[in-house]
């Protein structure tokens, strides 16, 4: 039985203690956490699933420019102001000069992307934000088994450098895909991001390895990690303790 979301530590951005270093956010997250159960259970059909997707998506995009992305101090004059010269907020806030990229990979589905953008547009200067989209499906060998990924579609606006780099992906896998599209973006578009992460509503063990092996610049911020099928010694651990034992 897995025991590591049993006493989560509310209202840290740091979430869950974990074994996968420090590009690596597990959220500790009671509210999406009960959320993303309903969205995993097979009872669960339209329109709550669409509805469930956008909840987690609005919430794991919020984290995450909580998380990653550059702050300013901020200071705007309040309604009270014309009452008192006191009516000031001053405070630190994510900057809207920002340019991010919000990528749609399509064999996740563009909702969760389409979500981001959203967020992104209402946070950032729209003039510096961006959707790309790209079209991939997973290439297996004669067994079924998963041995790369490949592109048959995009449309990609422009460079990354310098922006943030949003991949918006449900369920991190194997990581093949992702690492697919984050290693194009770099050949072809810019090999100088701010940032590039995943957001992900669960990942696996072996997608965290094999996208961190690939691209360490990388950060990864997940709701859940998937380890199932790891022994009973291993789910009565810390995520990561005995990570190349954890499936």
């Amino acid at each position: 039985m897995e025991t590591a979301y049993l006493n989560t530590k509310v209202g840290t951005l740091e979430g869950v203690e974990h074994g996968y270093g420090p590009n690596v956010h597990v959220l500790a997250d009671p509210y999406a956490l009960g959320q993303l159960a309903r969205l995993c259970s097979p009872d669960v059909g339209q329109p709550a699933f669409n509805m469930l997707v956008r909840q987690l998506y609005e919430h794991l995009m919020t984290t995450t420019l909580n998380l990653l992305f550059p702050r300013v101090v901020m200071e705007s004059t309040t309604r009270m102001h014309a009452y008192t010269p006191n009516g000031v907020f001053r405070g630190s806030v994510i900057d809207r000069s920002t340019r991010v990229v919000c990528v749609d990979v399509a064999r996740a589905g563009i909702l969760p992307s389409q979500v981001c953008f959203d967020v992104a547009n209402t946070v950032f200067d729209p003039d510096g934000v961006r959707q790309d989209h790209v079209i991939m499906s997973r290439r297996t060998d004669a067994d079924g088994k998963v041995v790369g990924a490949d592109i048959s579609g995009m449309k990609i606006g422009g460079p990354i450098d310098g922006r943030h780099v949003l991949f918006p992906d449900p369920m991190g896998a194997t990581g093949g895909s992702l690492a697919a599209a984050i290693s194009y973006y770099k050949e072809h578009h810019g090999a100088a991001p701010a940032l590039i992460a995943t957001l992900n509503l669960i990942v696996t063990p072996r997608f965290i390895r094999a996208l961190l092996d690939a691209h360490p610049q990388v950060h990864i911020v997940a709701l859940r990690v998937d380890r199932g099928e790891s022994e009973a010694g291993v789910l009565g651990g810390p995520l990561g303790a005995r990570w190349a034992q954890e499936n």
